[in-house]
């Protein structure tokens, strides 16, 4: 394969008003032709600015200050702008990570897409449109011309993301730089368009760039991989031959940090304590010692050179390790114990150690047992239903029709249990979390929580109920007021009901503060002043406030680094054992609820479609949508993840909830279906002790039909893809 980019010793800077972060410092690596680079770190490490360093669309103050980027022997440090700007949409394309803030609000999908069409070619406009609808049907977009005059927000994530790759894709450039391509899809959504990323490879022959902190994504994807950290690369070679030989501490532990299916859920994740340094002052030494559990005196005062034994393999650590993803479970444990032992990294961060709970492994407790003559399920949800009413008109606003968002589901939430909620964006199940915390009222049916209908409660007492039931949201930053000091945070619940003094409130936050994990000082900082992880902290300790029975957790972890997250799975197990608190998390990251969750309810489109124990979904699951879920889990195992069934068994987009499918709802997208499935709704039916699913050629045989009897239409069950 022809060599297509090389970058040598890149060293790009961002220039502040007072200081200099030091974001990118002597980097290389290359692609070829027709191969796909997998960049791995976590936030902050220098993975996108390194991308964008070879655009040259670097923030503002960024300048590329060392090193070559050529592109086939053209070297695009030295090239004058209005000549960059032939190569930038035209050579080069690129996919940025969030699809909504980069497509213009404004524009039509169309004409953003031939827009860089008619820079780059000297084609009409009709002919411009026509190539914007061709490569829209190229990356598999329904009704392409229709999709022309669409606009952003009319679109799902999946096709925002896909219109992306299309607008990338217009001018067939040789290099693609995918920056967290998938990071916010779901997991069947996620699958697609990597599967749709590898086959455009294959037929236009391009390099891809693919920049992620997933390693299951890189297990199943890339070609080789560059692990970087902290501005730096510390380790690179090909992906197998990473994954089975891991030489750099950093590489190992962000492979521990990863929570597995057939994780054990009596133990807590590994996670790499501390945080990366700041750049504008980086380490002399080993930039990685102060959070590794095997640096000695030597890695705190002299930097490690990038070497090794094999070339091909090359790694900066003084002591290298040489263990394989397929020892994780071992791993997880080893780096933990190493920790313990580790004098100098416990003297090091000292409180933050114990309360990442990193010197030793420690047991999980297990639910409270129920006490006698209490309700059997603290919260139930008893044939519920919600619709959301469409309307028309500027001023009678007549409706003409309704969002089915939820449609007669009843489960039940045992109290001091995990109980998880999974299915795709658009599936119901953050309004019916919203339901459940009585934040939003039910079209029909009934909400109980305690053994009291939540409907029926009004004024004061519903006030003081609602004090028992809490929400974490999806996106900590949106929801915690910008103006307001963590210690008004925390407290306003508490000030709100007038309990205790003002002295009994502020040592309630400190105390709180102690719990989540964040040192005193925090308690005058305001919400702009944390990092990600810090505040989703910060919205579990808001939520603990008014010392509440049930917490609904909203995708409390989806936008963040293995290792962050794997700090607050850790924290919220603990904070459960500690409290007596249930919880309902909600989730499409199936490996995150496999850890947490005691049961699982899996929705599509607004109805439940599978209940059960934890292991009985996981393991031996029965409808065909919960089977598709598991299969597009990214797998950190190279030779599972190749060996999979490329064929994606949940295919296509989510229908409108505006207008479902007759039926069972799954229909349009299900390999199993027939005109059976297009008529009658499908009740649920047991499958073993309290797992139910709701479909008529189930991939499992039910426990009330008799043997042997079954639909002459339907197909014989196929047994899912196994669960690694």
């Amino acid at each position: 394969m022809a060599r297509l980019l090389e970058v040598e010793d890149l060293k790009t800077q961002i220039k502040l008003h007072s200081s200099t972060v030091y974001a990118v410092d002597g980097v290389s690596f290359e692609v070829d032709a027709g191969e796909t680079l997998g960049i791995v770190g976590e936030s902050g490490c220098g993975k996108t600015i390194a991308a964008l360093s070879i655009m040259r669309l670097l923030p503002r103050g960024g300048v590329v200050t060392g090193g070559e980027i050529r592109l086939q022997d053209r070297d695009l440090v030295k090239l004058p702008d209005s000549e960059l700007r032939k190569v930038r949409g035209n050579e080069i394309g690129m996919i940025f990570q969030d699809p909504m803030t980069s497509l213009n609000p404004t524009m039509t999908i169309g004409k953003q897409i031939a827009e860089a069409i008619l820079i780059h070619r000297d084609v009409s406009k009709a002919k411009a449109m026509d190539r914007a609808a061709e490569v829209l049907d190229l990356v598999g977009l329904p009704h392409p011309r229709e999709r022309l005059r669409a606009y952003p927000h009319q679109l799902s994530g999946g096709l925002r993301q896909r219109v992306m790759i299309a607008m990338a894709l217009a001018c067939d450039p040789k290099l693609l730089i995918a920056d967290e391509p998938t990071t916010a899809l779901d997991v069947t959504i996620q699958e697609q368009i990597l599967n749709l990323l590898e086959r455009l490879k294959r037929e236009l022959g391009m390099g891809i760039i693919l920049i992620t902190h997933d390693m299951g994504v890189i297990a199943g994807r890339a070609d080789r991989v560059v692990v970087m950290y902290a501005g730096r690369k510390l380790e690179t070679a090909e992906t197998v031959e990473l994954f089975t030989k891991v030489r750099h501490p950093y590489t190992e532990a962000l492979l521990a940090s990863i929570p597995q299916l057939d994780q054990d859920k009596t133990h807590e994740l590994y996670s790499i304590p501390g945080l990366p340094p700041d750049l504008r002052s980086p380490p002399l030494a080993c930039r990685f010692a102060p959070r590794c559990a095997f640096a000695t005196d030597r890695c705190r005062t002299e930097d490690p050179p990038l070497g090794g034994e094999d070339p091909r393999h090359p790694y900066a650590c003084f002591y290298p390790r040489n263990s394989s993803v397929a020892e994780m479970g071992e791993l997880s444990s080893g780096l933990i114990a190493q920790a313990e032992k580790n004098k100098a990294l416990r003297a090091t961060f000292g409180k933050e150690l114990e309360l990442m709970n990193l010197s030793a492994v420690t047991e999980v407790a297990a639910p409270a047992a129920q006490s006698n003559g209490a309700p059997e399920f603290i919260l139930e949800f008893k044939d519920v239903t919600k619709e959301f009413p469409v309307t028309a008109g500027a001023v009678l606003r007549r409706k003409i029709g309704a969002v089915h968002a939820v449609t007669e589901v009843s489960l039940g939430v045992r109290p001091g249990e995990t109980f998880g909620l999974v299915g795709e964006s658009g599936c119901g199940k953050t309004t019916l979390g919203r339901l459940g915390v009585a934040l939003e009222e039910p079209t029909g049916g009934q909400v109980v929580f305690n053994g009291t209908d939540l409907g029926a409660v009004k004024g004061a007492s519903f006030r003081e109920l609602r004090r028992d039931l809490q929400l974490m949201f999806q996106d900590p930053y949106s929801s915690l007021d910008p103006r307001m000091r963590v210690r008004e945070i925390i407290s306003e619940p508490l000030d709100i009901a007038h309990r205790g003094s003002a002295q009994e409130r502020l040592d309630t936050v400190k105390r709180l503060l102690d719990e989540v994990g964040l040192a005193y000082d925090a308690i005058d900082r305001y919400p702009h002043e944390f990092s990600g992880g810090q505040r989703q902290r910060l919205g579990l300790a808001r939520a603990l406030a008014p010392n509440p029975k049930v917490i609904v957790a909203d995708e409390p972890v989806s936008a963040l680094d293995v290792s962050i997250r794997s700090q607050i799975l850790n924290l919220m197990k603990r904070i459960q054992a500690s409290y007596g608190l249930t919880y309902v998390m909600i989730s499409h990251d199936l490996s995150v609820v496999r850890y947490l969750a005691d049961h699982v309810g899996v929705m599509y489109l607004g109805r439940l479609v599978e209940i059960g124990p934890a292991n009985d979904i996981y393991e031996q699951p029965a409808h065909p949508y919960t089977a598709g879920l598991l299969e597009a889990i990214p797998v950190p195992k190279p030779d599972v993840a190749r060996a999979k069934d490329r064929k994606v068994a949940v295919r296509g987009e989510l229908p409108s909830p505006v207008f479902p499918p007759s039926g069972c709802r799954f229909r349009t997208r299900c390999p199993l279906a027939q005109d059976k499935c297009a008529e009658l709704v499908p009740p649920l039916r047991k499958f073993g002790d309290g797992h139910l699913a709701a479909c008529h050629f189930p991939l499992q045989r039910p426990l009330e039909d008799p043997a042997g009897v079954r639909d002459e239409a339907a197909p014989e069950p196929v047994s899912p893809a196994p669960a690694e």
